[in-house]
């Protein structure tokens, strides 16, 4: 009986032309997964870095355009309007920049949540073509002896494990990165309400945003 390799080298080179199909695209987005991992962890670090250095009245330039977008809101003067009113419309001209600051620091997280979605169903097609591989092959030679059928077995499991090493790092990556930017999140919407509170109550309105350039 010929020996089958264990190593991932191996069962690739032993594999057909679609299991070798399957492992080719499950090796990218495992390595697009590492990729889109580390990009998480740098943004995440990065946005805890600006918000907390802007909550410290540092200049910084991720933050200006949140930081004139409300310089610019208070600094109207609108008619009827009560100091509520006015909080309330400078404290959303904050969020939509800061939404914008939230969705570049989010970066390539849906596709980080693809590939943990997707990759586990494509190393199941390549365990079901591997297994009928297996069949076929006892069809042919009309023998059931594991020479018969370990190739297309080797092939089926071999796919099931290129698909769980892409899918279970993008998943612990996905949820974790995402919990992350939840809690920069909530303390961007902190920095907003402080930001609109002191629009409010300064004299003028661009004494609220000093060394915000």
């Amino acid at each position: 009986m010929e020996s089958i390799s264990l190593s991932p080298l191996g069962l690739f080179l032993q594999a057909g032309p679609v299991g070798k199909a399957v492992m080719v695209l499950l090796l990218v987005m495992s390595v697009w997964c590492w990729l889109l991992i580390l990009e998480g962890i740098f943004s995440v670090i990065k946005l805890a870095s600006v918000i907390a250095r802007t909550r410290k009245g540092e200049p910084v330039k991720a933050t200006a355009p949140l930081l004139e977008s409300g310089r610019m809101a208070a600094s109207l003067d609108l008619p009827g309007e009560s100091v509520g009113d006015r909080r309330i419309r400078v404290q959303e001209a904050i969020s939509r920049a800061g939404r914008d600051l939230l969705h570049k620091a989010e970066g390539g997280m849906p596709n980080l949540a693809v590939i943990a979605s997707v990759a586990p169903f494509i190393g199941l097609f390549g365990t079901v073509w591997g297994i009928m591989t297996s069949f076929v092959g006892i069809a042919h030679t009309k023998d059931t002896s594991l020479a018969v059928v370990a190739p297309g077995i080797a092939e089926a499991l071999a796919a099931t494990a290129y698909g769980l090493a892409a899918a279970i790092p993008a998943t612990i990556g996905y949820n974790r990165i995402s919990a992350s930017l939840g809690q920069s999140a909530q303390k961007l919407s902190n920095l907003i309400e402080e930001q609109a509170v002191e629009a409010i109550r300064a004299p003028r309105p661009s004494a609220a945003f000093k060394g915000a350039a």
